[in-house]
């Protein structure tokens, strides 16, 4: 494939959010080193952006860099389907925790069991951490409340469990309304990512294919051009234009990907995929 053509040991625009790929720009360095922080403060942080912007992939890497600081002893429990009710968010944090409660469903039995293994985990010098991913998703009002509830689980001041709230632009806006502002208080970092400027995009494309083991540039300055403005900045539009160019300048046994050769790929997933690939500038 064209993994061997152009000198690649492995594909770099891959659709996963594998943190060994993540580009540090100024937006995300910041995001990660902030989120770090408040997780090792067990703090209340919040981080938003448009869809395909890396939310994801800085989630993974705040995993990885609490595993490297605190190993075996970072307890973190990541919600990736949201659409709960405020006893089932209990019944998988105890779970994932690793408390046995009997299947009761009582909330008080739940909040104990979690209480009793949060204070082990803090006392055994470790951390403990929930990540709610899409938290714009969350169903009700009781279920943000819950969340609130478990950041008063606390040991002389210190707070026993940390909280990430992940999501779209949406979530902010949940945040500011009023039934929600006891929650909002609570929040100690917040951070909104933002799509790549034209720099930032010949950064990232060279980022990716460095790790994937290219060092010679492939892309033409032209086609970094269009790839900023078909993919509006967005990374995971980006790998998704990069990748299939790759592919056609394989088919075409190009040395170089070019504009020409980017603009044919955005003009066939527009025809295919639509509004997904509509809003290019």
């Amino acid at each position: 494939m064209y993994e061997v053509f152009y000198g690649l040991r492995s594909r770099p625009f891959g659709k996963s959010p594998d943190p060994a790929f993540l580009y540090a720009s100024p937006g995300h360095a910041e995001a990660l080193a902030r989120l770090i922080t408040a997780a090792e403060d067990r703090d209340l942080a919040v981080l938003t952006g448009a869809v395909g912007l890396g939310k994801t992939t800085l989630t993974r890497a705040l995993v990885d860099g609490l595993a490297a600081r605190f190993g075996g002893q970072a307890h973190v429990v990541l919600l990736v389907n949201p659409r709960v009710t405020s006893v089932e968010l209990l019944d998988l944090l105890a779970e994932r925790l690793g408390v046995t409660v009997a299947k009761s469903r009582s909330r008080v039995r739940l909040l104990d069991g979690i209480l009793a293994r949060l204070y082990d985990i803090h006392a055994g010098g470790g951390l403990a951490l929930l990540i709610v991913d899409e938290a714009h998703l969350l169903p009700s009002r009781a279920v943000f409340e819950e969340l609130r509830l478990l950041l008063n689980l606390t040991l002389d001041d210190m707070a026993l469990l940390g909280l990430l709230l992940v999501g779209q632009e949406e979530l902010r806006a949940r945040l500011g309304k009023k039934d929600l502002r006891a929650l909002a208080q609570r929040v100690g970092v917040a951070f909104h990512l933002e799509p790549f400027d034209r720099p930032e995009v010949a950064r990232y494309v060279e980022h990716r294919l460095a790790v994937a083991g290219r060092v010679e540039p492939l892309f033409t300055e032209d086609a970094v051009d269009a790839l900023h403005r078909v993919s509006d900045g967005v990374p995971r539009r980006i790998n998704v234009l990069a990748q299939a160019s790759l592919l056609v300048g394989f088919g075409l046994e190009a040395a170089r990907i070019d504009a020409a050769i980017v603009d044919d790929v955005w003009n066939d997933l527009r025809s295919h995929l639509g509004a997904a690939f509509a809003g290019g500038r």
